[in-house]
């Protein structure tokens, strides 16, 4: 039994330090998670999928910072206020932040889509920074 006990808190910890992570803006620390991400490029573009399903598409700002893409917004809980208890709670909800380095070439916006619960967006190599 202890060694269950164990098991269970170390599996705890590992997906708290896979998906959650303190940030800090304006001043105040709060806890955020991090979609999956992947990127794929070649010589004319770069184009990255971030799957978030659940996350309305009009509700993710993407922004450049400091040679990084960021992804910002919140995946509510669909039941949240109602009378349901919640039996099992993995996929991660509230607020979240991912940040991606892009390479140091000049990119430009073509297409954002937002297709099976993933996020696309294709950015064209326009020259060197």
């Amino acid at each position: 039994m202890w060694a269950e006990a164990c098991e269970l808190l170390e599996r705890a910890d590992r997906m708290h330090r896979q998906f959650f992570r303190l940030t800090s803006s304006s001043g105040q620390s709060h806890a955020v998670w991090e979609p999956p991400v992947d990127v794929f490029e070649d010589a004319q573009e770069v184009v990255i999928m971030v799957a978030l399903p659940g996350v309305r598409a009009d509700c993710i700002e993407i922004s450049t910072e400091a040679g990084m893409l960021v992804l910002r917004a919140e995946r509510r809980i669909p039941f949240a206020g109602s009378t349901v208890s919640v039996r099992q709670l993995e996929i991660p909800y509230g607020y979240f932040e991912r940040q991606i380095r892009l390479s140091q070439v000049a990119l430009e916006t073509i297409t954002r889509e937002f297709r099976d619960g993933c996020l696309i967006l294709r950015l064209s190599k326009t020259g060197n920074l």
